[in-house]
């Protein structure tokens, strides 16, 4: 499984940004799809995962600001990000899981929010 994640940048506080992460090489539509982010120092935490009945779950830190989606047609996953905020600055990273072993990860895109 490949995964490939794109659509990070430089955005000021208060903007929006789109990520989009493209699976390739697996069965896309059984898999739970997460975005999580690991800042400077941090640990690497959950953002938000889409079940493969489209249940949602969002770290409280993003609930109302963020929306997870996913089209099982172009096997993409999206993560909405709205309201940004300089605590938002990290490296973003999808997850593939489909079980303890089918658990992949993409290389990860930028997002840096100015204030």
């Amino acid at each position: 499984v490949q995964l490939q994640a794109s659509g990070g940048g430089l955005v000021q506080a208060g903007g929006s940004l789109r990520l989009s992460c493209v699976a390739s090489g697996s069965i896309f539509r059984i898999a739970t799809m997460g975005w999580y982010r690991q800042a400077p120092g941090k640990q690497r935490e959950l953002v938000a995962g889409i079940s493969s009945g489209f249940s949602t779950n969002y770290a409280d830190s993003v609930k109302g600001r963020f929306t997870i989606s996913r089209d099982n047609a172009k096997n993409t996953v999206f993560l909405q990000m709205s309201s940004l905020k300089p605590d938002d600055t990290a490296v973003y990273y999808c997850n593939y899981h489909a079980g303890r072993l089918y658990d992949y990860w993409g290389q990860g895109t930028l997002v840096t929010v100015s204030s």
